[in-house]
């Protein structure tokens, strides 16, 4: 067992907190819905960045490369100042959604390099301009851009022509689990020596105006080098710095008089440190030495293509020599984040992808986010201060007063979504099982605790709208991680995970079937169902055309539902056969659905249209006939993620599932009928439960391979590009609506047109379409083959199509034969720059013709399914390991 695997250990055995310290801090708190108390709920304007230096969160901190304790109490972050800066650099910047041509935006550079899943060992590097950061050029040219034009970025400026940046790369690592050393190395590659003034800082978040903190906290100097931090939540914390300036103190405070132009509550606000640095202005500083936040100053002069060191070490007495072997320590942690990550990695083969994994990994261990939210709290106020404005009582989120948020939950991208989202947090899950299943099996219980879903049933989607609906694909997390545990625990099923997760799904499950179905005909709507654009209008609102809209991707997503939870169903009965009560019902409601969507209501409208072999929409206009929605898209392709083979030896075991099984397809022989080569068993004796017969799967797969539709150099687009020269075009209530292949940035401000599933490529769409495709081969074995490509006169097999996407999907990554990522696009400092052209982005989605990133460039919870795809990739011995770099460049 290897150090990191003993920490894990110990951790879930609560033998040692590990996981008390870790990248807590979000990158942005201004901005969000929890900081926003606007009577008109715009949230992006009442609290800006220029605000952030002077405002004292109520819900949580920000920082760069900043931990904290897992009740974010005190904060631990760094700041930089290049001299030439109207603020010191202590968050990050970006747009925000009104400000960007295609959305809200962060505006930086950096890349999570490396962490353990206890954050033993993390690394991350920041890039720092040396001249001014071009703060007001970024707001000026994306204002003038249109939807048309790409985003104008950092590197767009110029600001990184000559090399005048530096290159700060922080380390921490844990000598015990609250002893924590850093090590920041700051490395000039400009032709000329450069000054930066470095600066850690520590503080509290602000506790004590909630009435919950009888004592206020306070960070006290002890001598030039040291300082103590002290709460009776928090007790002692030493804070050691190597040889430094100064060390400064102001209090965790709101600049009141500066936002609000109303008398301040203490002297020595937030951003007394940052006047300090910028302007000289020291009276700002508190000269008792003391404070709720405090900063080791360090003012540094690098040459030319040089570096210099700063170290420092947080613990809980003080220690003399504290910093004499940082140095020796986080070698010793960077050689035991080797050893933890060579085992995980041993079948993969090709150094890039390792790196490419491994970053993907570090993505997301980075991306852990303290989130507090209680909205009960958020909506009344907090005894003695201001009250929130009346119009927040019937506002954003008034009706889920349950909810109360106080984890550490995985996020998004800890700057463009610093809150959680439930179908990106279910797809996180999945790869962060391979190195952490007990925190993957945490998140996914956490969004069906009772403080989270609502009474109804329903799972929060996000702090924008908690009743916003997104996909439900949470039993199918919960059933991979499942599966995933089992393994890593050598066969051992988690038997209390799985049924404390199936006992709320099917609460769950209720809330979709009452609130979704509300006609009772097994055909469900949803809304936007997190696919945002996809459609010719807003899906939330079709009552907006005097119309009601059939969702073949609503409906395709609850068939798939019913599968995983017939299989969560069928695995509990390895441990108590009661459970195939709960199978046979989950069983019938798919092909109920499977019904449905074949003749709806019995009136002889499908889904399913059979002149064009797709699936799609179904719009109801009042008054009118039904009309199909002919855009062929990505919910014509949902159907196939429907599929569950299911071996035969299981209903043997099973005598009451399998007598109610014989039943149910004896005497509805239609239902029967229309699943797929039920009454066939297929390779190894198994049957398979699927929405597409063989004729139906064969036409959607033929669209989806076709690289004049669909299939991409790059993966599978979110729309067929025969859209392109032929664009839907549909007149509704006398207003003309029209949908095109969009390959890149949307071009609709659709849900605000900050993203596109009008063409790129998305992981999770792509990972489901490759699970699918394995599970169809499950069946078929090698007696099915299909054309790959289209019109190619190659036929494969099922299993060797996903192997074939999935390295479509990684070759977004990967080096091709002139040494470039697809990722990168044109941008030749990223393809080239030794610097920057192995540091790796996860990006939101993927441009369908080129594969270069678009929107949030930190999204590495659902891109980060990358990591899974190169794991199992590599996972089987059948694999030839040396295919990878010739197939790309074929």
């Amino acid at each position: 067992m290897s150090a990191e695997n003993t920490r894990l250990k110990e951790d879930k055995e609560r033998h040692k907190h590990w996981k008390k310290w870790g990248p807590y801090l979000t990158e942005r708190q201004w901005g969000t819905v929890r900081e926003d108390y606007s009577p008109d709920g715009a949230a992006w304007e009442n609290v800006t960045h220029e605000d952030a230096k002077s405002k004292a969160y109520r819900w949580g901190e920000e920082g760069i490369a900043g931990i904290s304790d897992h009740q974010q109490r005190l904060c631990l972050s760094w700041a930089f100042w290049n001299g030439k800066d109207p603020l010191i650099k202590e968050r990050l910047f970006g747009l925000t959604g009104n400000q960007g041509n295609h959305g809200e935006d962060v505006k930086e550079i950096y890349y999570y390099l490396d962490s353990t899943p206890t954050h033993s060992y993390m690394k991350m590097l920041y890039k720092y301009p040396q001249e001014e950061f071009p703060y007001q050029k970024l707001i000026d040219e994306n204002g003038r851009a249109s939807k048309l034009q790409d985003e104008y970025e950092l590197i767009d400026t110029g600001i990184f022509d000559e090399d005048r940046y530096f290159d700060i790369f922080i380390e921490y690592a844990k000598i015990d689990s609250e002893d924590i050393i850093s090590i920041v190395t700051v490395h000039n590659r400009g032709p000329e020596a450069a000054k930066l003034t470095l600066m850690p800082t520590a503080w509290f978040r602000k506790t004590w105006f909630t009435g919950h903190e009888p004592f206020m906290p306070r960070i006290t100097k002890i001598d030039e080098h040291t300082a103590k931090a002290f709460s009776p939540k928090t007790g002692n914390y030493i804070f050691t710095f190597c040889s430094n300036k100064d060390l400064l103190f102001c209090d965790n405070e709101t600049n009141r008089e500066k936002l609000y132009g109303i008398p301040n509550e203490r002297k020595y606000t937030k951003d007394g440190i940052n006047d300090f640095i910028v302007s000289g202005d020291r009276s700002r500083l508190n000269p008792a030495n003391t404070g709720t936040k405090v900063a080791a100053v360090y003012e540094l002069e690098i040459p030319a293509g040089g570096k210099k060191s700063i170290k420092m070490r947080m613990q809980h007495r003080q220690e003399e020599n504290a910093l004499d072997a940082c140095r020796e320590n986080m070698d010793l942690r960077k050689k035991e984040a080797d050893e933890y990550y060579d085992a995980i990695q041993k079948r993969v083969t090709d150094p890039d992808l390792r790196s490419i994994q491994r970053q993907a990994y570090a993505g997301m261990m980075w991306s852990k986010q303290f989130y507090y939210y209680d909205v009960e709290r958020w909506l009344e106020g907090d005894a003695g201060r201001y009250s929130p404005p009346a119009q927040r009582k019937s506002g954003r989120n008034h009706n889920w007063r349950h909810l109360q948020n106080y984890d550490i939950i995985s996020m998004p991208d800890k700057w463009e979504y610093p809150w959680y989202a439930a179908w990106d947090l279910a797809f996180h899950c999945i790869p962060i099982a391979r190195i952490d299943s007990e925190f993957a099996k945490n998140q996914l219980l956490l969004l069906l605790n009772e403080w989270y879903m609502h009474p109804n049933g329903q799972i929060p989607a996000y702090e924008w709208n908690f009743s916003d609906v997104n996909p439900p694909v949470h039993a199918y997390a919960v059933q991979r991680v499942y599966q995933i545990d089992k393994k890593v625990n050598g066969g051992k099923g988690d038997q209390e995970f799985l049924e404390r997760a199936m006992h709320k799904l099917m609460l769950n499950f209720t809330w979709w079937v009452n609130r979704k179905d509300s006609e009772g005909k097994n055909i469900f709507e949803g809304g936007f169902l997190g696919l945002d654009n996809i459609s010719l209008f807003d899906r939330n609102h079709a009552q907006h055309y005097q119309g009601k809209l059939e969702q073949a991707d609503g409906t395709s997503w609850m068939a798939m539902f019913s599968l995983n939870m017939l299989r969560i169903a069928l695995d509990l009965c390895e441990f108590n056969k009661v459970y195939q009560y709960s199978a046979t019902k989950f069983l019938e409601h798919f092909l109920y659905i499977a019904g449905a969507m074949n003749n709806i209501s019995s009136e002889h409208i499908s889904l399913w249209d059979d002149e064009d072999n797709f699936f799609y929409d179904i719009f109801h206009l009042k008054g009118k006939d039904p009309k199909k929605l002919k855009v062929r898209s990505i919910v014509g392709l949902i159907p196939l993620f429907a599929v569950e083979p299911i071996r035969e030896d299981l209903f043997e075991k099973l005598p009451e599932f399998k007598k109610r099984l014989d039943f149910f397809l004896s005497e509805k022989p239609k239902l029967a009928a229309l699943v797929s080569s039920w009454i066939q068993p297929g390779y190894d004796k198994r049957r398979l439960f699927s929405l597409l017969r063989g004729h139906r799967m064969k036409s959607v797969l033929q669209k989806m391979l076709d690289s004049d539709e669909f299939l991409s150099e790059y993966g599978i687009r979110s729309l067929s590009k025969y859209h392109k020269d032929n664009p839907y075009t549909l007149k509704i209530s006398g207003e003309t609506l029209s949908i095109k292949y969009t390959p890149g940035e949307a071009e609709t401000r659709m849900f605000g047109g900050n993203s596109n599933w009008r063409g790129p490529i998305w992981f999770p769409i792509n990972f489901l379409i490759i699970e699918s495709l394995k599970k169809f081969d499950f069946y078929y074995g090698g007696d099915f083959s299909i054309e790959y490509p289209v019109r190619s006169g190659n036929f494969m097999t099922m299993d060797i199509i996903a192997k074939e996407l999935s390295l479509r999907c990684m070759k977004i990554f990967m080096r091709d034969e002139n040494g470039h990522r697809p990722m990168f696009g044109k941008n030749q400092k990223f393809q080239e720059d030794p610097h920057f052209k192995d540091h790796i982005l996860f990006y939101e989605y993927f441009h369908g013709d080129t594969g270069k990133g678009l929107g949030a460039s930190h999204q590495t919870g659902w891109t980060g399914l990358v990591a899974e795809m190169i794991h199992k990739y590599y996972k089987t011995s059948e694999v030839n390991h040396d295919v990878v770099t010739p197939l790309f460049r074929s």
